[in-house]
């Protein structure tokens, strides 16, 4: 998936080059030995972590301080401690009532109420990562800003993570496995499903933070995503009793048997399109496995799979769940690269997802790559126009700018339903309301970058220079508060070659390509004339030609006459270039985050 737009970071398309525009100092960036050092004992010292037998002393991390509404969950290894004193910054809420522990003051659990301001929240989960239970500030003490795409203004700086931060990350992780793998599967498995539950309470403040950072509608995708980030926990949870061997007929006198085991430290890497959902088909299944989990975040969207990460380690062991934010060089790398990571599971770039494959073959471990998509959809002559065109709309992101890598950007339309097809596609699109992320009224958001946006454009132009006819469709906001904001009008080609870029590369941006057909066996052969593989689609209502189409169709992921996103219990993954392995069923948690064991018992 290109989610990551052609980057050249890992979180933003690659492991070498670019990096964070308008780095600064973090404002926690004042060591914590010097605001600790006048008095162990005051409100907000910080206690010494205990050296960990077989591992040598470790340091560590910087909790931030306790915000009573913000559910801060600032732990040692050994319980809940206290939080460093921040400048610059004022909690949303009265400080947690606090308590004399073993290590020092300890603070009592904080409450972990909903806080339905994103810029707010967006502000007090400015420069920190999670790691080990705690929200602490970077080794190096640098921050980036994050940028609110509506309106090009600064809402939040993020942690900018290295090789230091990473390696904290990853260690607190291993130090947690064994004991959460000792877990029975089934404890496990209520812990995430009480995950899922306790982030239904949450929908509507990520929904609006994630508005916030990514520019996505609130009412037509964010608030959709954090529900099926909810479920996809529930649905994993569930999953825990699957974890089963088998009993092998190898010999009478032998009990043979296999064993599914976790495989240890597993790396995930997200792109900022879907934060939410791809993060939680990577964790869920493995931490309901057994594996314990570090997240590198997007840099363009760090801050609500942090909220996220903050919510659920008010429920999972310290270590269990961390998340370090950061650019490719910086943190990307590292933690593919880092020797105790013993899985990489990647969304993002083919040109990325190259990478993340050679660096984890020389350590011979396994991947799964989620990669590009170039999805075709394909409307025979007998197919319900309406619908179709529903499923256009739909299947091509409109409402996402057309940031996704399963958008149905080729659409192959019989000649008899081209005219039509194509006058209703565009009344279709022309009335969807372009505005505020944050306004219910918005039907269409912006795009994520400025980077994205030229990119964007220039497949635009190279359309038009092909000689493609150009269809611009909805109207840009005139709101003034909005005149900086990333909006984009779609874009409807016809009349393009097959072989003109926007037809043949992944724009990742509203753009579709419209072709007309009327061969069967042609047009199957031009949907499967690209290096991607991701989805398609199919549209009519002669069931012959629709299982005959998607036994010809090279891709992963096949609908007829719908074009639903990636939903629990649909398997779904690519061929080709768009990846390698599944996500989102039982069969790819046994199959991406165990591996097998066989036991053979000879007690004759």
């Amino acid at each position: 998936m290109a989610d990551l737009a052609q980057g050249v970071a890992i979180g933003v398309g690659g492991l070498q080059g670019g990096g964070l525009g308008r780095r600064r100092q973090c404002p926690q960036s004042q060591t914590h030995s010097q605001q600790a050092s006048g008095n162990r004992q005051a409100a907000h010292s910080l206690p010494l972590r205990k050296t960990n037998p077989g591992h040598g002393s470790v340091p560590a991390p910087t909790p931030r301080p306790f915000f009573r509404g913000l559910g801060v969950v600032s732990r040692t290894r050994d319980g809940y401690g206290p939080g460093a004193s921040f400048r610059n910054r004022k909690a949303p809420g009265p400080p947690a009532k606090k308590t004399q522990g073993s290590q020092g003051v300890y603070t009592s659990m904080p409450s972990l109420d909903p806080i339905l301001d994103p810029h707010a929240l967006a502000r007090a989960l400015s420069g920190v990562h999670l790691i080990d239970g705690a929200l602490v500030a970077p080794v190096e003490g640098r921050c980036f800003d994050v940028i609110n795409p509506a309106t090009g203004a600064v809402i939040a700086q993020a942690a900018e993570g290295t090789a230091a931060d990473v390696d904290l990350a990853v260690k607190a992780a291993k130090r947690a496995q064994t004991a959460w793998a000792r877990r029975p599967a089934r404890e496990r498995g209520k812990l995430l499903a009480e995950c899922g539950r306790r982030l239904l309470l949450h929908v509507e403040e990520l929904g609006r933070l994630v508005a916030l950072e990514t520019g996505k509608a609130l009412r037509t995708e964010s608030r959709v995503e954090a529900s099926v980030l909810a479920d996809m926990f529930t649905f994993f949870g569930g999953l825990a009793s699957e974890l089963k061997g088998e009993s092998v007929p190898f010999n009478p006198d032998m009990l043979t048997v296999t064993l599914r085991e976790p495989l240890g430290v597993v790396g995930a890497i997200i792109p900022w399109n879907v934060p939410l959902l791809l993060m939680a088909m990577k964790i869920a299944p493995a931490l309901v496995a057994g594996n314990t989990v570090v997240v590198k975040s997007a840099e363009e969207a760090p801050l609500t799979v942090l909220r996220v990460c903050q919510i659920l380690n008010a429920l999972l062991p310290p270590g269990v769940f961390n998340i370090v934010s950061g650019d490719g060089p910086g943190a990307g790398a590292p933690l593919v690269s880092h020797p105790d990571v013993r899985k990489v599971t990647f969304t993002g770039s083919v040109e990325t997802g190259r990478i993340v494959y050679k660096t984890a073959a020389e350590k011979l471990i396994p991947v799964t790559l989620e990669l590009g998509g170039k999805s075709p959809m394909i409307v025979l002559a007998d197919a319900d126009l309406e619908r179709a065109v529903d499923g256009a709309v739909a299947g091509m992101r409109f409402t996402r700018q057309g940031q996704s890598c399963t958008a149905s950007s080729r659409i192959y339309v019989h000649a008899d339903l081209f005219d039509a097809f194509f006058e209703r596609l565009r009344a279709r699109v022309d009335a969807l309301a372009m505005g505020d992320p944050l306004d219910e009224r918005t039907d269409i958001g912006t795009v994520i970058s400025p980077e994205q946006f030229a990119r964007i454009q220039d497949y635009i132009a190279k359309g038009r220079a092909s000689g493609a006819t150009t269809t611009e469709c909805s109207g840009l906001p005139t709101d003034p508060a909005l005149a900086k904001g990333l909006f984009l009008r779609p874009v409807i080609f016809t009349d393009i070659a097959p072989d003109a870029p926007p037809a043949r590369e992944e724009v990742f941006g509203p753009v579709v390509c419209l072709f007309k057909w009327t061969d069967f066996d042609a047009v199957i052969e031009a949907a499967n004339d690209s290096p991607f593989g991701l989805a398609a689609t199919v549209w009519t209502n002669n069931l012959q030609k629709a299982l005959e189409a998607t036994r010809r169709l090279e891709a992963g992921f096949v609908q007829v006459n719908q074009n639903l996103v990636v939903q629990p219990n649909l398997s779904y993954g690519g061929v080709k270039t768009s990846g390698l392995g599944k996500e989102a069923t039982l069969e790819s948690m046994l199959e991406h985050f165990t591996h097998k064991k066989t036991v053979i018992l000879n007690m004759l």
